[in-house]
């Protein structure tokens, strides 16, 4: 009855963690939440007001299938003022939220017969979107000694006369590594002798630490910049991940036919969430700086109380509100589930056990790993590692 190609998919895994965190808690049960990769902030009063306000004004009606001409320019004046780059209105697509963008994309640009490089860990959307689109995900594995980072060799040797495709995120979504300008720029080599595409995930651009400066593909070379999709947003940066708002930018061709599919699926984003957009990208910028300068805090507080637990060891994330500790000194008191996982059943046990939502790293590729999502108080970050530890002693 199912097509082939949906059967191969499977729920979120993240959002599967977050449902069930969810439903324990209606249930009575204190859970620390460290599944969902949302921050905890509320969305700053300006933007929420531009939204009142385009309401109250009567912009409830569709608008263009890729995003108002206002938007798109605040867009293409975001990118030359924290990118120095150019882009061009019809460079650029606004979308229900960037994992939308990303689908279009991947729809428009592979199929069947193409293969598309994903480094891993990896962001648990990346595959089934290549896969929804008849392409086939590479999964390269790449060592938590590198940082969990891509390097040219490892690049070069996993490319075939098939491989169309890479997909970047930095900083990353599980591991928060960050790639410097000087490792983007080795594997721009590669990149261009193999004229590969790249999809460059910048959505977690403004969070970054410890003086980290951020950089991607499109920014170093005019002839690599037509190989790369830039895809942003608004979720992450300014609280926003209700509202739905991501954007792409790159090749016009590629732009114009991400927005016909889009005009025959969703028709336009939200046209109230666009005005919000609209406020969070051209107005003040001072909620995200506090947001970023606690998130620091958090990070250095639970690599610290990780740090105490015996066994565990994790590589210090330059960004993002994630931390992906390595949990396999545990694996050998814990049954592997049915598919060979160990960090799916401690998962499971940390749940029930110690009443803390983390998500197993098997959803992101990497089975060694649980992914700790920060974005929650300081109270309850101090809790749910109480509670891991005391959990991991019953397992001796």
């Amino acid at each position: 009855m199912l097509t082939q190609r949906i059967s191969q998919i499977k729920p979120s895994p993240t959002l599967a963690i977050d449902a069930k965190a969810k439903s324990m808690l209606a249930q009575g049960i204190d859970i620390v939440n460290f599944g969902i990769g949302e921050p905890d902030f509320e969305t700053p009063e300006n933007i929420k007001e531009a939204a009142i306000k385009a309401i109250r004004d009567g912009f409830t009606r569709y608008t263009p299938a890729g995003g108002v001409l206002a938007l798109k320019e605040a867009i293409v004046e975001k990118f030359k003022r924290d990118n120095d780059l150019d882009y061009r209105p019809e460079e650029i697509i606004v979308s229900c939220g960037g994992k939308h963008a990303l689908y279009n994309l991947f729809q428009v640009l592979f199929e069947k017969g193409d293969e598309v490089i994903v480094p891993s860990p990896y962001w648990v959307s990346y595959p089934p979107m290549v896969m929804l689109a008849e392409a086939t995900p590479v999964i390269v594995p790449t060592p938590e000694a590198n940082g969990f980072k891509l390097t040219p060799e490892v690049l070069r040797a996993h490319i075939t006369p098939r491989t169309k495709g890479l997909i970047l995120n930095s900083p990353s979504n599980p591991t928060g590594s960050v790639y410097t300008r000087s490792e983007l720029a080795a594997l721009a080599e590669v990149i261009l002798d193999h004229k590969l595409f790249v999809v460059s995930d910048d959505i977690y651009e403004k969070i970054l630490f410890d003086g980290l400066e951020f950089f991607n593909l499109a920014q170093l070379d005019p002839e690599l910049k037509k190989l790369v999709f830039v895809l942003n947003g608004v979720s992450k940066t300014y609280a926003m991940t209700g509202w739905r708002i991501g954007y792409l930018a790159g090749d016009a061709r590629v732009i114009k036919a991400v927005t016909n599919l889009q005009s025959q699926s969703t028709s336009n984003p939200c046209s109230i969430a666009q005005k919000a957009a609209l406020e969070a990208i051209n107005g003040p910028q001072d909620a995200v700086a506090a947001m970023v300068q606690e998130f620091a805090w958090r990070r250095d507080d639970i690599l610290t109380r990780v740090a105490r637990i015996p066994g565990l060891k994790c590589v210090k994330p330059g960004g993002a509100f994630y931390v992906f500790p390595n949990f396999s000194y545990y694996y050998n008191k814990i049954k592997p589930d049915g598919q060979g996982s160990y960090s799916d059943p401690l998962a499971d046990f940390l749940l029930e056990e110690a009443h803390v939502a983390l998500v197993a790293g098997i959803g992101f590729g990497e089975d060694a790993c649980l992914r700790f999502s920060y974005a929650t108080s300081r109270e309850r970050i101090a809790t749910g590692l109480a509670r891991i530890e005391a959990a991991l002693q019953k397992l001796g």
